[in-house]
């Protein structure tokens, strides 16, 4: 049996020096206390909506903020972190004046999902930051990237730069590895998409979707992007949350830093894509913390079908 700590220990000095591993496991750790919380959530009045809104404009739940300040202080905690980066706050935090990690997450994805008890879950990535100006890198900057997913069974799934693990929380609240290398399958007759939507479609999307239906694809929507992303990373398929063509100043609806580029990171360390229209995620150079963008990941042949898309669609613009 391998544990999260093993793993991590197994790593030392290779792929993970002494300070990530403290930070790993703080992060692990905060993870575990926010799956607790959740268990308990419904007997404490933890349900529902507050009177505050994030940065987002979004309503704000009280485990939004109790997941926020669980992060924040498995953030304290760890000497080398420098800045934390949360959806739920409107800028950068101040850590540890030396530090040199910055910790960007989610702290609690899909929370619009609690009341009818579907998984939600945190997502986080760490790079290297020693100053609030090094926070705006592309996503091939980012060291480690990770979800854990709260549902039936709490997972934590992790890269650390090569291959994909996921580890599973037992009885006795210890990370095990249930998955030494994930892999997402490159084929997949599945698609997760919002049809509501479809009226905003690019005509790419449309294309695809209309091909995918005509060809035997089943459509997967649960609206919480974990759930959601641990689906194709245990059945193949492929995610789209295109940007609204009537919305283009928009650019998306997921957030780069702490969204679509820890996931980015993750899909494509298990073999799988992730594209802005013709361009990879994970080569995007931010604007802004809080920054929106369209997203497409998945299995490589269903991505692919979609990239080809975008580029035929560029030649064609270059043409007229």
């Amino acid at each position: 049996m391998t544990t999260f700590e093993n793993f991590l220990e197994g790593h030392k000095g290779s792929a993970l020096n002494d300070e990530m591993v403290v930070l790993l496991r703080e992060i692990a750790q905060a993870t575990r206390r926010i799956s607790d919380t959740l268990k308990t959530s419904a007997f404490e009045g933890l349900t529902g909506a507050t009177e505050e809104t994030n940065v987002q404009g979004e309503a704000q739940k009280p485990l939004d903020i109790l997941s926020n300040e669980i992060m924040l202080e498995a953030c304290r905690n760890v000497p080398s972190v420098s800045f934390a980066v949360s959806e739920e706050l409107d800028a950068e935090v101040a850590i540890h004046a030396d530090g040199k990690y910055a910790v960007i997450f989610d702290p609690l994805d899909g929370s619009s999902n609690l009341d009818v008890n579907v998984t939600v879950g945190t997502i986080f990535s760490v790079i290297e930051a020693a100053s609030a100006a090094d926070i705006l890198k592309s996503g091939r900057h980012q060291v480690v990237a990770g979800y854990a997913a709260y549902g039936p069974q709490t997972v934590l799934v992790l890269t650390i730069g090569k291959g994909v693990q996921i580890f599973t929380l037992n009885t006795d609240g210890t990370y095990v590895m249930t998955t030494a290398d994930a892999k997402i399958v490159p084929e997949a007759k599945e698609f997760a998409i919002n049809a509501a939507r479809r009226a905003s479609w690019d005509d790419v999307v449309a294309a695809y979707i209309e091909e995918a239906i005509d060809s035997g694809h089943n459509m997967r929507w649960v609206g919480s992007m974990v759930a959601d992303t641990h689906r194709i990373f245990n059945r193949g398929g492929v995610f789209l949350y295109p940007a609204d063509r009537n919305k283009p100043a928009s650019g998306g609806r997921l957030r780069l830093l702490y969204e679509a580029n820890p996931i980015g990171l993750l899909v494509e360390a298990a073999g799988g894509e992730a594209i802005i229209g013709n361009t990879c995620i994970l080569d995007i150079e931010p604007t802004g913390l809080h920054q929106r963008v369209p997203v497409i990941f998945g299995s490589k042949v269903e991505v692919d079908k979609i990239s080809a898309g975008y580029a035929a669609r560029v030649l064609e613009a270059a043409a007229e």
